[in-house]
């Protein structure tokens, strides 16, 4: 058997996963669309429950080795973690204020820095792609902190939504593809 074929037939396998990971995150991110103020509370309590558990690994794995010179950079990194896992987790609503406030500074950063780039990939073809993208980012973090913080409230899940249609179309293709190479093999 030649090896494009058994390779076909060991990605095509894998079709119908990636069929059920764009079927999850369709419905997930139509979902989150629909409600995006219950995706922003799960998004904010998952970072919250996420750092949290950063948070006391760090702290755990800091007295496995006390002598060493990091040790109390380590620990405090570790109760910095945790603290603000926990208030993420006790009071959400204003975890979700400065969440939205720092993707709102996320986007203006990265629309400067895109804006940047582009300027000096400028003489070459697609340099516009780069200008157009850093627009949008810009854009997207005035418009952000332009409403803030009423955009709190739907920001993030609105955010999530999107990424997650986003990938369940890409994974949507990528199993008609798998597919397709299953059935030439």
């Amino acid at each position: 058997m030649s090896e494009t074929k058994t390779h076909g037939a060991t990605a095509g396998r894998s079709w119908l996963w990636m069929a059920v990971f764009a079927v999850i995150s369709l419905i997930g991110g139509v979902m989150a669309l629909f409600n995006p103020f219950a995706a922003t509370m799960a998004a904010t309590l998952l970072a919250g429950w996420t750092f949290a558990l950063v948070g006391i690994l760090q702290i755990v794995q800091s007295f496995q080795d006390k002598g060493w010179g990091g040790f109390v950079w380590a620990l405090l990194f570790g109760i910095l973690t945790l603290v603000v896992g926990l208030s993420l987790i006790f009071n959400p609503l204003a975890g979700m204020v400065s969440l939205t406030l720092l993707v709102a500074v996320l986007f203006l950063v990265m629309g400067a820095i895109k804006l940047m780039y582009a300027f000096s990939l400028r003489p070459l073809s697609g340099w516009g792609w780069v200008l157009a993208s850093g627009l949008l980012a810009l854009a997207l973090g005035i418009m952000i902190l332009a409403d803030f913080p009423a955009s709190a409230a739907a920001i993030l899940g609105i955010l999530l939504g999107v990424e997650l249609v986003s990938n369940g179309i890409l994974f949507l293709f990528v199993a008609l593809g798998l597919r397709r190479l299953r059935q030439m093999a």
